[in-house]
């Protein structure tokens, strides 16, 4: 049977989304691990899509399929599994769904916070930026980043042979109090590309970007000419969008 989970964490102490053969720390090792004591089942799970070391996830979204059938899989997962790491939902999906392949869009956000000092609470899932900012300036080079483009400026693997064309349906940026959050949402992201767009932002923000470069940033494809890529902790993955039938 082919399951189909949504899960949400925290990835401040994990290497990442992917298993890796050097360390066991990462989310997709924790919960292939969490099924095999739970199922006795080795089994290889599909995410949606890696997030980095350090970053989060409110949606992520995986498959997996197992020879039997379980009840109560998802509350016996989330006791193998730790504090961090949580299955919002578990349920029986098309033997053809897998959970990279059919994603239609995803959304993402990035949060900074400008106070003087960062907030205690909140200091894990976002990344500390004391600075004067100005949101208008932001916002109005976030309508030039969007739209399909080729975003090859902002990837950081600069040997990707792979296309670098995406399409960003909306960049929206709100501040509430001293926080400031980026909400990124397209049919597909490049590696760090959320983390570049965002630093690319703040540098408009703080003056050291004009907004009418912009457009010359992305016809060069030099990642050079874009803005500083954003440490890991104000990253999160909010959602992922399917077809109806999936």
């Amino acid at each position: 049977m082919n399951y189909k989970i949504v899960l949400e964490y925290e990835g401040t102490r994990y290497n990442g989304w992917q298993r890796q053969v050097s360390t066991p720390n990462t989310i997709q090792g924790i919960i292939e691990e969490a099924i095999k004591n739970v199922t006795g089942e080795e089994i290889e799970i599909n995410g949606s899509g890696r997030t980095d070391a350090g970053a989060h996830a409110l949606g992520q979204v995986a498959n997996f399929k197992l020879n039997g059938e379980y009840d109560e899989l998802m509350d016996r997962l989330n006791e193998a599994l730790p504090a961090d790491i949580r299955i919002l939902s578990c349920e029986a999906a098309d033997e053809r769904f897998h959970a990279r392949l059919n994603a239609k869009a995803k959304t993402y956000v990035y949060k900074i916070d400008t106070a003087k000092k960062v907030n205690v609470f909140t200091r894990r899932t976002v990344n500390h930026f004391p600075y004067d900012i100005d949101i208008e300036k932001m916002r109005e080079a976030a309508e030039m980043l969007k739209g399909k483009k080729d975003f090859k400026a902002f990837c950081s693997n600069k040997r990707t042979k792979k296309s670098t064309v995406r399409n960003i349906y909306s960049i929206d940026i709100e501040k509430r109090g001293s926080e400031i959050t980026f909400t990124y949402r397209g049919n597909g992201f490049l590696y760090n590309m959320v983390r570049i767009l965002t630093g690319t932002l703040l540098e408009v923000g703080i003056g050291k970007i004009n907004v009418n470069e912009i457009e010359d940033i992305i016809k060069s494809g030099d990642r050079s000419r874009a803005g500083m890529t954003m440490p890991p902790r104000g990253l999160a993955l909010v959602s992922v969008e399917y077809e109806e039938n999936k």
